[in-house]
């Protein structure tokens, strides 16, 4: 890798595009449930299995493929990842039936978590060690902006020219992004001086990297508590119209794209308190929506301030992992994305259960700012270690 600079590296960018396709194939089939639906004659509850079979897939295909490909150029696995990435999206446009799609989906997301675990790695290689939160910040901005136009447009899309549109739309990002990919990127020999199996593995099951893992998984979690159900917070609780979903839902996009940089400068600055104090504001706007929820104007606020804090987040959190696992970064960065998608996992289904168990729409707020507190507790737990360890190591070897 050439020597880190001061400016933005091209690459990062080229890796902002793999990201934004990424992000935009994941959820974009949220927008077209009932075409998908209609033309498989599935319900719309079937159909919606083809988001959880690839959160399922990408919590698969992260470890496997990272510990597979663990030994090739970085360059070579991003490139090969995007081509299974374009693959499934091609795959899926040519889809003539629900079992088919399901597949090409499910193939499509077993790229998903290594992109984003060798990306950012790739990422903080590019920059200066005190810019690394920020790389990753950049690439991870190609998420946002998926939320933010790729979603809506794939949706407009499937909407006017029919679903299978959509996936050859992405399908033509992932091309791109291999171009990208194949300019932008530096060429490397190897990958790392190889490393033992069992040395990444024990690093793995470190307990900072575990208190890490954890850490991501209830701090994010408490953001799809509520988002997975938004729709009808909005309209059945704050009362807006159904028109209003989705500009409210752009509001939330434009948080993200604002917190996430944030996120990764404050991260750059101070990692612990940046780890800590995101997973903190993100509780106390979780908080805050519970009670203003039945006001209009404060919850379009907080919609937009929850992305932001959700973005903010995203660096701290995989650059914490990161660094904790020094003897297998590309591994424990994967294995990060994974923890991410368990979290979407885990929230959406302690959003329903708080449902079912009969608390209401209105409780969910409540129940979120809860799980990401346990987050906080963690996040506490992980910083409390590695001072620990710093006053272990320096009574052992006391500077002169």
């Amino acid at each position: 890798m050439p020597s880190p600079t001061s400016r933005t590296p091209p690459a990062l960018y080229a890796l902002a595009i793999g990201a934004f396709g990424i992000g935009t194939t994941e959820f974009m089939p949220m927008g077209l449930l009932q075409q998908i639906a209609g033309d498989l004659d599935v319900s719309v509850a079937t159909a919606g299995l083809l988001i959880s079979g690839y959160a399922l897939g990408v919590f698969v295909g992260a470890p496997v493929l990272t510990l597979a490909t663990r030994h090739w150029p970085r360059k070579t696995v991003l490139l090969a990842l995007m081509a299974v990435f374009t693959l499934g999206n091609l795959a899926s446009a040519l889809a003539d039936g629900y079992a088919s799609l399901m597949a090409a989906r499910v193939l499509t997301s077993l790229a998903h978590g290594t992109f984003f675990g060798v990306g950012a790695v790739v990422a903080t290689s590019l920059v200066a060690p005190e810019r690394q939160a920020s790389a990753i910040s950049t690439m991870f901005n190609g998420l946002a902006i998926a939320t933010l136009l790729g979603v809506p447009a794939g949706a407009w899309l499937g909407l006017h020219v029919g679903w299978h549109a959509s996936f050859w739309a992405v399908t033509a990002v992932g091309v791109l992004a291999m171009a990208a990919l194949a300019v932008l990127v530096p060429t490397t020999r190897s990958a790392t001086t190889p490393v033992a199996l069992g040395t990444e593995l024990r690093a793995i099951a470190s307990a900072p990297v575990l208190l890490g893992l954890a850490t991501t998984v209830f701090g994010f979690a408490g953001v799809f508590v509520v988002y997975t159900y938004i729709e009808p917070l909005l309209t059945k609780i704050t009362g807006f119209a159904d028109a209003a979903v989705s500009p409210i839902l752009l509001v939330f996009g434009v948080g993200m794209v604002i917190g996430n940089p944030l996120g990764g400068r404050l991260a750059d600055r101070r990692l612990a308190p940046a780890l800590l104090g995101t997973l903190v504001v993100l509780a106390v706007v979780l908080g805050a929506l519970g009670l203003l929820l039945h006001a209009r104007l404060p919850t379009v606020i907080l919609t937009g301030l929850l992305g932001a804090a959700m973005f903010a987040t995203v660096a701290p959190l995989q650059l914490w992992v990161l660094r904790k696992a020094a003897g297998a970064p590309s591994l424990a960065s994967s294995l990060n994305i994974g923890a991410f998608n368990l979290a979407n996992a885990l929230g959406a289904w302690l959003g329903s259960e708080t449902i079912v168990r009969g608390y209401g729409f209105t409780a969910l707020p409540w129940a979120a700012a809860l799980v990401t507190a346990a987050g906080i507790a963690l996040a506490l737990c992980a910083i409390r270690g590695e001072r620990v360890a710093r006053s272990t190591a320096a009574a052992v070897c006391p500077q002169a």
